[in-house]
């Protein structure tokens, strides 16, 4: 595979990873901009500027967008967070231009008033809908309560309130400021023309102007509050416990990373045969998130009711013995190997492997190869996991807890 990169004279990033003996090819933009980049008067702009962009351009509608992807094969799709606005699609190498060309036209899409408000009951749908997932909603009320303050906190979705008081002035403004040229960059991977794939990215977006893009970045220590929800259609105790971790920019994350598996992986980890194999809670989990800046930890434990006060214990003693012992050199082999299989694996295909090298631009502004993250994870030790655990605290947790009323 050989690396290739080109920036444009208005600051567009486009990079590529070439692998002539791959049978298809994947291309994405990688926005730099999510909830985080938000005020609370646009609070779930960014996720609705998703939506906007499949409505279409001065010269294309929904329709025909659609039918544009479909005749190719393309397996398509877009995805929001608190930090990333990413559109992607794996397609056979022949149509890596045509997909290229079209993603760029839907990159300046319309943004037609008359979309938008048909959009908003779309937007306000889907946070319905995801309100009526306990798990996710109480994954989300942790979120706000650890970050607090922070811009981190803010919801992907946004709340009813915020779609509704949004104006289209106010998603174009924030289109303008947010989609320049020097806040993106064109990823590809597999098998595809890189000459070809840099024509096409002059020709598209080379008019698109450069704009001043800042974004706050600061640590987040997490406000250590605890809080219990009632809800009367829940008939379980759902437990969200987050607490502060690694930036993606810092090199401990790899031992942050081995560190949430060995806790708290679904098979095989602390929290599994404490917990759910014991029969104690129905789920259990770890996982570690690398953000820009600053980082979290976040467990998430479904359990009946009567069982709530013995996981609160048993999750304290697991943290406990962690800062005591720190984990063994048996865990920390199975976590490394556990790791490593996923990021092979998911690597192996050039849509995997899209992700990655747009993220690891996206965070580092460089290349980072496969084999560099597999030695990095290699060489994490014990002692570096146990330094990690010292220096975070990963037992002082912000606690919510969503369950049924007394």
């Amino acid at each position: 595979m050989e690396f290739k990169h080109k920036q444009l004279d208005n600051g567009l990033n486009i990079i590529g990873e070439v692998n002539p003996g791959a049978k298809s090819a994947a291309v994405g933009f990688f926005v730099k901009t999510g909830a985080r980049d938000e005020t609370q008067n646009v609070n779930g702009v960014s996720h609705f500027l998703e939506h906007m962009l499949f409505k279409g351009t001065d010269k294309l509608d929904a329709f025909e967008v659609n039918q544009a992807f479909d005749r190719t094969g393309a397996q398509f799709n877009a995805f929001t967070s608190e930090e990333n606005t990413v559109f992607y699609a794996a397609i056979l190498p022949e149509y890596v231009i045509e997909i290229t060309k079209l993603w760029a036209q839907l990159m300046r899409p319309s943004l037609r008033t008359e979309d938008f408000d048909i959009e908003k009951n779309v937007i306000k749908e889907e946070i319905a809908m995801y309100q009526d997932m306990p798990n996710f909603d109480c994954m989300e009320r942790c979120k706000t309560l650890h970050f607090d303050s922070h811009p981190c906190g803010n919801s992907v979705l946004g709340s009813v309130e915020s779609i509704d008081n949004l104006f289209a002035d106010q998603m174009r403004s924030y289109f303008e400021n947010r989609y320049a040229p020097n806040n993106i960059t064109l990823a590809c991977a597999g098998n595809f023309d890189w000459e070809q794939i840099c024509i096409a990215a002059q020709e598209s977006c080379g008019s698109w102007v450069h704009k001043d893009v800042t974004r706050e970045l600061k640590d987040c220590a997490g406000s250590g509050k605890k809080e219990r929800v009632e809800n009367e259609s829940v008939t379980r105790e759902h437990l969200c416990l987050m607490s502060s971790g690694v930036s993606a920019q810092d090199p401990s994350r790899f031992a942050a990373m081995l560190l949430a598996n060995i806790v708290g992986d679904d098979v095989g980890s602390r929290f599994f045969w404490e917990l759910v194999d014991k029969a104690i809670a129905e789920t259990a989990s770890l996982q570690y998130g690398a953000m820009d800046g600053t980082g979290f930890f976040c467990s998430y434990i479904l359990c009946g009711s009567q069982n709530l006060d013995k996981v609160l214990d048993i999750v304290q003693g697991i943290f406990q013995k962690l800062a005591a012992d720190g984990v063994t050199e048996n865990e920390l082999t199975m976590a490394k190997n556990k790791v490593l299989s996923e990021l092979v694996i998911k690597n192996e295909l050039p849509m995997g492997r899209l992700i990655d090298l747009g993220f690891n631009w996206t965070y580092h502004n460089q290349y980072i190869k496969i084999e560099d993250e597999i030695k990095a994870i290699k060489d994490v030790t014990t002692e570096d996991i146990k330094s990690l655990i010292e220096q975070l605290k990963p037992g002082d947790f912000t606690q919510l807890i969503l369950g049924p009323k007394k």
